[in-house]
């Protein structure tokens, strides 16, 4: 056998680096051993402050409505106190707020509130400016007073104007979207839904491209499950939506409930009509579109294209006259 000659110092060497390898990885081992609870307190802590921020929101939600239920009482004392506050009036405001998807019960009051002190607060400031601090001082009385009391039938007209637009808009949007939901409530009668499971269906699928007619076919579908005649949900239903072709739906539906008819064939045909119908009001803003382009054509196009046709022969024979 060969003698291996190894040098002592190296030897010790490599030894004393393994040893402290060896002795590093043993405190990282003691020093990052994991307590098997630790992961679970820490999830309960989290879930602890989770917990803890949704009872403060709550808390502040409850505080808001709390002050919010107090400004309604405030003002439903004071319309009280001036013997304006009659339930005719309480009632259609609620049916012009479920209309523009408000389904607040103080907004009505809120409205009617408004319809009071807009007058007052509008044409007040109005009649200050005008009278009182020379406003419109180059005009005659009688221009300063239609400003005044044009600024109080502003203020009294102004939330019914505000409901109307929102009403149309949301009006249209469902409008708009209706032919769609009548094919899918088609399809779900014919895979043998029911009528809430369908409206339900109807919702959870249109609810990104439609929000307004998802937002009603998902109230719709709760009435359905809960009321006791269903007919209540479609009549609701027609009362929140101020248009023709919701009122036609639940005209039908309300007779397939009461006479047992095929769903799927009457709303294949309403579908059909709806689509119809919306071509035609197409086709109508086409036909409609030569009218109303006259004015702006006269105004604003046919005076540029006389000057451009016109023009260079003008100063041609504004030249020509001016050289002889």
């Amino acid at each position: 056998m060969l003698g291996l000659s190894i040098d002592p110092l190296f030897a010790a060497t490599v030894m004393a680096a393994a040893a402290v390898t060896a002795l590093m990885v043993a405190l990282y081992a003691a020093t990052t051993v994991r307590d098997p609870m630790a992961k679970r307190v820490k999830a309960l802590n989290e879930r602890r402050e989770q917990l803890k921020a949704g009872i403060t929101a709550s808390t502040r939600k409850r505080a808001k409505l709390t002050q919010t239920n107090r400004s309604t009482e405030r003002m439903r004392a004071i319309l009280a106190s001036f013997k304006v506050l009659q339930d005719k009036q309480l009632k259609e405001a609620q049916i012009k707020l479920m209309q523009a998807g408000i389904r607040s019960k103080d907004a009505a009051v809120a409205v009617i509130f408004g319809r009071m002190i807009g007058p007052i607060l509008l044409g007040g400031t109005v009649a200050f400016g005008v009278y009182g601090l020379g406003w419109l001082g180059s005009y005659n009385a009688l221009i300063r007073y239609l400003a005044v009391a044009g600024a109080i039938l502003l203020g009294y007209y102004a939330p019914n104007i505000y409901l109307k637009n929102t009403i149309g808009k949301r009006s249209a949007a469902i409008r708009k979207g209706l032919p769609d939901a009548l094919d899918l409530l088609v399809i779900c009668a014919e895979a043998g839904l029911t009528v809430d499971a369908a409206f339900h269906r109807v919702a959870r699928e249109l609810g990104k491209g439609y929000p307004e007619l998802g937002d009603e076919f998902a109230l719709t579908a709760i009435e359905l499950g809960f009321l006791t005649d269903r007919r209540q949900a479609f009549e609701n239903l027609a009362m929140r939506v101020d248009l023709e072709a919701i009122r036609g739906v639940t005209t039908t539906m309300v007779q397939t409930e009461k006479y047992g008819t095929p769903l799927a064939s009457a709303l294949r045909v309403l579908s059909a009509e709806f689509r119809h119908e919306r071509m035609m009001r197409a086709e109508e803003k086409a036909a409609r579109l030569p009218a109303i382009m006259t004015v702006p054509l006269i105004l604003f196009i046919l005076p540029v294209l006389f000057i451009v046709i016109l023009g260079p022969a003008a100063c041609s024979i504004s030249d020509n006259m001016g050289g002889n």
